[in-house]
């Protein structure tokens, strides 16, 4: 066998049997004009029948407001909790400093109380001396004499 008898396609009509086309050929036309008639009759039923438009998709609000009201509730929340963990750590560091004053007041206060208390007994110390009538150095002459003439002078 040759290749160009194998690419050769099917054999020419003049080789069939007349006789087969002859007897196929009503049953044929038959079977090919009920097929016509039943193509022509669906395509009819196609055309005739209500159609539904179809809309274009949409889109569900209803859903995306519940999306965008959830998200704005959790930012509301995250962001709530930010702010008042930030107000906290501002209320600690104030309360922090009011402490740091008050400690630095009572010191001070401390301080000039002390100092106070020593410029007191000072006085108080300069107020003995100058008070005497007699200076401890004449003490031994003092005790010679008597107590009228003390308070007379």
């Amino acid at each position: 066998m040759n290749r160009r008898d194998e690419n050769v396609g099917p054999q020419p009509v003049e080789k069939v049997d007349a006789l087969s086309i002859d007897a196929l050929e009503p049953e044929l036309r038959e079977a090919l004009s009920d097929f016509k008639a039943g193509i022509t009759a669906w395509s009819e039923a196609m055309i005739s029948r209500p159609r539904e438009l179809k809309t274009p998709a949409r889109i569900n609000w209803q859903l995306v407001t519940k999306w965008a009201l959830g998200c704005v509730v959790f930012a509301g929340t995250v962001s709530g909790g930010l702010y008042q963990n930030h107000r906290q750590e501002e209320t600690a560091k104030a309360a922090a400093i009011a402490a740091a004053r008050a400690e630095q007041q009572q010191r001070q206060l401390a301080a000039q109380m002390a100092m106070e208390q020593s410029s007191e007994d000072l006085m108080a110390k300069v107020d003995s001396d100058v008070a005497r009538e007699v200076p401890s150095a004449l003490e031994p002459l003092a005790s010679l004499m008597s107590d009228d003439e003390i308070k007379g002078n």
